[in-house]
């Protein structure tokens, strides 16, 4: 293993592995550098100038997020200068974004609101045009609003580099520039998965789950890491609960084998969970044909009764066991023991096409 480089940041000693960041090593180190287009799934971008650091030596500033450490590199990560640049890129994103934070779904959550806060930055002193596009309300679980994207390209590039179809990209140039389906098209014309996975990286609030539209503050909302049901994979699920429901779904970066990524059922498909049609109680039909409440006990043995007498009468493979996708691998390794080893077939099937 190569040896680590030795630099310091902020008067502190650090190393870290070569072909890390200033930005990585930064953060390894508990030194905050802000960022907009940053995201740790994706490759460096350096868009956006938010993490612009002083190097010792250097012609200019340089990206953190894009610059790879050196032996002996001496990094300031706040100055008068670097600060000075921040303030102006804030100011000049915030001069073409809309106000509405009291009521904006990412209040609480947004990157752009919290650099502004940091630096102290109420209202921008550049002044002109600002954009104002139409809300792209065209599917049921992502919600588009052009008016406060910043480009930042963290949606078009997670797209890319870790979906794969590519379905964002930057559209028209200049202050035209948004960020889109080719030719401006809704996202149900394009091969948008619906995996949310444009909503986990936006830093602001252009791109948000309709699912959890109005359902509370981050602050409002308790968080449990689970495993989510859907399939084998086992990722990991943060879930976003108010007065003990289920209002939102997300993944934590540095947990399970997903690493922040989710598909659309893992990320979307948490309804079922408070549905009213779900099934609460076990139910057994009588005679006259409707549906009961019973209980656990009643029904286990009902259903160990009617398995023996079907397999005493018609015999051990006139049974049949399908096991779900959304048991552990260890419930569905019981289930196929029990029909071989104790109703004694090899009838068993799993569906796993949820």
């Amino acid at each position: 293993m190569s040896e680590k480089i030795k630099l310091t940041i902020d008067g502190k000693k650090c190393a870290g592995r070569p072909g890390r960041t200033i930005l990585e090593v930064a953060r390894e180190n508990d030194i905050w550098i802000p960022t907009l287009c940053f995201d740790e799934r994706l490759e460096p971008y350096g868009a956006c100038r938010i993490c612009l650091v002083e190097v010792k030596g250097a012609g200019g500033l340089l990206p953190a997020c894009a610059a790879e450490i050196t032996p002996d590199m001496v990094v300031k990560t706040s100055s008068k200068r670097v600060d000075s640049i921040r303030r102006t890129v804030i100011e000049l994103l915030l001069s073409d974004h809309p106000a509405d934070c009291m009521t904006c779904e990412s209040t609480g959550s947004c990157a752009l609101q919290d650099l502004a806060y940091r630096y102290g930055i109420k209202e921008s002193s550049f002044k002109g045009e600002a954009h104002s596009y139409h809300l792209a309300d065209d599917n049921p679980v992502i919600e588009r609003d052009p008016d406060k994207c910043i480009l930042c390209g963290r949606c078009a590039r997670i797209c890319d580099e870790v979906v794969g179809p590519g379905v964002l990209g930057f559209v028209g140039r200049g202050f035209d520039a948004t960020v889109s389906p080719p030719y401006d098209r809704l996202l149900e014309e394009s091969p948008c998965l619906f995996c949310g996975q444009c909503v986990s990286t936006c830093p602001v609030g252009a791109l948000t789950s309709k699912l959890s539209e109005g359902a509370g503050r981050p602050w409002e909302l308790e968080s449990t890491d689970t495993i989510c049901p859907y399939c084998g994979v086992g990722c990991t699920l943060r879930l976003w609960t108010r007065d003990n429901k289920v209002v939102n779904v997300t993944a934590p970066m540095d947990k399970g084998v997903n690493r922040g990524n989710l598909c659309v059922k893992g990320r979307f498909g948490f309804q079922f969970i408070d549905s009213p049609d779900r099934l609460k109680h076990p139910l057994v039909r009588g005679k006259d044909g409707r549906l009961r409440k019973t209980t656990w006990n009643k029904a286990i043995s009902l259903v160990a009764e009617r398995l023996s007498e079907t397999r005493d009468k018609h015999g051990a493979d006139s049974v049949g066991g399908l096991a779900s996708a959304r048991c552990t691998n260890e419930e569905n390794y019981l289930f196929q023991k029990f029909m071989r080893a104790v109703v004694g077939t090899n009838n068993v099937d799993h569906c796993a096409r949820l």
